[in-house]
């Protein structure tokens, strides 16, 4: 039975493939976000199955599914894209994190913005580190390591061998606990200058009780902040880097989890 020339079997296949390429796309940063238009990526999820399904058809299950098989692994396929997805975003939730705690700490608890990408209010300074990240994102060209991701779990983990049994879901929770890290590490340098900004302005309101310290603290604590912001932006840049080109290391493990 062919339906358009095209035979019944191949058609499991391709959606098969596209379940696994459409959850990466959908749940990955930046092109995963609320801005990008759901036509947009429907083309292209479509666009990027056609590209890879020629390479990976061999790794795919050769027998013809029932309805009900076809549609759990179809099931499974977008589940395991959405966790690399998720795995990915981690970084940009810790930047985020780490952008809230110095909002609050610099005075800024009630200036809040929407953040178009994740659809929701966030702090001034988280908005903007999170920017920072997308810009960074997109310069460095991981979105290609998605790409190439795509086509290595196909090698990696072949559909219909997806095993929650394993260390995958511990595996999940530590990344999750080395998100809160990571955002300490972004924030540490300014939330050491303002710790330090505290404690003199609190000496001086000790040796002079005439001076004013709250009012003086918010735009001492705003102007430092912004200056070592300025500062440590190269080893921000840094930071991302290594997260960033470590994640095709840490989707190959997902992916051994997963298996085994």
């Amino acid at each position: 039975m062919e339906l358009l020339l095209f035979p019944v079997d191949k058609l499991q296949l391709a959606l098969i493939c596209l379940a696994r390429v459409a959850a990466i796309l959908g749940s990955m940063p930046v092109f995963g976000s609320g801005q990008v238009p759901a036509r947009a990526k429907v083309i292209l999820a479509l666009f990027m199955t056609f590209l890879i399904f020629p390479g990976v058809e061999p790794l795919l299950p050769s027998y013809s599914f029932e309805p009900l098989p076809l549609m759990l692994l179809i099931a499974n396929e977008a589940l395991l894209g959405i966790m690399m997805g998720f795995i990915a975003r981690l970084i940009f939730t810790a930047v985020e994190f780490g952008g809230t705690i110095v909002g609050y700490q610099m005075g800024f608890a009630a200036a809040n913005v929407y953040d178009p990408q994740n659809q929701r209010q966030v702090s001034l300074i988280s908005q903007f580190q999170n920017v920072f990240a997308i810009l960074v994102f997109l310069a460095l060209d991981v979105h290609h390591l998605f790409i190439e991701a795509m086509v290595d779990s196909y090698r990696q983990l072949p559909p219909g061998l997806l095993d929650f049994s394993s260390e995958a879901v511990p595996f999940i929770m530590e990344l999750t606990g080395h998100m809160f890290v990571l955002a300490i590490r972004f924030s540490a340098p300014i939330l050491a200058v303002l710790l330090l900004s505290g404690l003199v302005l609190g000496i001086l309101a000790r040796v002079f009780p005439q001076l004013n310290v709250f009012l003086l603290s918010f735009p001492i604590n705003i102007g430092m902040a912004f200056i070592i912001i300025g500062l440590t932006m190269n080893m921000v840049v840094a930071m991302l880097n290594r997260e960033f080109f470590a994640l095709p290391e840490t989707f190959a493990q997902l992916l051994y989890y997963l298996k085994n």
